[in-house]
């Protein structure tokens, strides 16, 4: 039988969740920062780890190409959650997704249309039609705070963790889009075919009394 794969992204997730799997008694093999293989085994020979993009997890769940994952609620909410279980919260990489621009910046403003830029459009679009506000978006995938400075866009929506970024760039954050902590994501095929290494990992990472 082929190993169960872990989907995970490299940073600030990948950092906070492998002392997790560790007290699953999961360990990689190796040291993953210096590896250049994508696909890193484990203690376990029946658990290898999927490494991708954030952004790309919650697919690889979806599709197939791994049977968990952990992932951004951020990124989880703009893939749409179709075809993925969700049975927990990690309560890791804890931040808030908001909606940031220069101070003073009215939201509500009758007749202005913002121009919006955010690595987010699902998101964003849902969030500003749920407050009847018009608005354009702009995909972008590098830093956001350099979009209202450019000129590009009058608001970012964006992660926000401690601000700094966004005060040391004149942005302040202007409204709560959603909590963000890393959940811990399920393919609905893997786990008919595979309950009972799923159900004893969801076991081990779920919170303990």
């Amino acid at each position: 039988m082929k190993p169960l794969r872990i989907a995970l992204s490299k940073g600030r997730i990948f950092n906070e969740t492998i002392p997790l799997l560790a007290k699953a008694g999961i360990t990689p093999v190796g040291d993953p920062d210096s590896s250049r293989s994508l696909i890193i085994k484990s203690n376990q020979p029946g658990v290898e780890l999927l490494i991708v993009r954030s952004s790309d997890v919650a697919t690889y769940v979806q599709y197939g190409g791994a049977d968990v994952g952990i992932v951004g609620k951020d990124s989880l909410l703009e893939h749409g959650g179709e075809g993925l279980l969700e049975p927990l919260d990690l309560n890791i990489a804890r931040c808030r997704l908001m909606v940031c621009g220069h101070p003073g910046t009215q939201l509500d403003e009758p007749q202005h249309r913002f121009r919006v830029a955010t690595k987010y459009p699902a998101i964003a679009r849902a969030h500003f039609a749920s407050k009847a506000r018009q608005v354009e978006v702009i995909k972008l995938y590098g830093s956001m705070e350099l979009a209202p400075l450019a000129g590009l866009s009058d608001l970012i929506v964006d992660v926000v963790d401690s601000g700094a970024t966004l005060e040391a760039n004149g942005l302040v954050p202007l409204e709560l889009i959603a909590e963000i902590s890393s959940r811990l994501i399920v393919n609905r095929a893997s786990l008919k075919t595979r309950q009972q290494p799923i159900a004893n990992l969801i076991d081990k990472l779920g919170p303990k009394d």
